[in-house]
């Protein structure tokens, strides 16, 4: 696979990630965009906050059932569903980071990748 077809994947999984989210309404849509920086863990960060652990584990759910139904990928791990205050799952060159909103603020993973291309998604009303 040429560069070129990487990356176009990695787009194709992060507009599937996005969609996913706001299937369950997920907000506060951040995608970081990693390329441009060496030796990162992956291309991108997908970033959003839900209300409470049961909505955050919702759209878990949602993500991962609308990726593998449009670009049949599936992730290559999942964090975090016990208490779904942070869940992870690991596309490899698409990371998704679901929080509740004030461990979202805590952590601060925007300003921690703030080398990367930053890409605010609106939030459906």
């Amino acid at each position: 696979m040429t560069d070129n077809q990487e990356t176009i994947t990695s787009k194709q999984l992060v507009d599937a990630v996005v969609e996913g989210i706001q299937e369950k309404k997920g907000v506060n849509i951040t995608v970081l965009d990693l390329t441009s920086i060496e030796n990162t863990i992956s291309d991108y960060f997908v970033i959003c906050d839900g209300d409470s652990n049961v909505h955050v584990d919702t759209i878990a759910d949602s993500v991962d059932e609308y990726v593998r139904k449009t670009v049949g990928d599936k992730p290559l791990h999942v964090e975090g569903r016990d208490n779904a205050e942070w869940i992870l799952i690991d596309y490899m060159n698409v990371v998704v980071h679901l929080f509740q909103r004030k461990v979202r603020e805590f952590y601060n993973l925007e300003g921690l990748w703030a080398d990367g291309e930053r890409h605010d998604i609106a939030n459906f009303d």
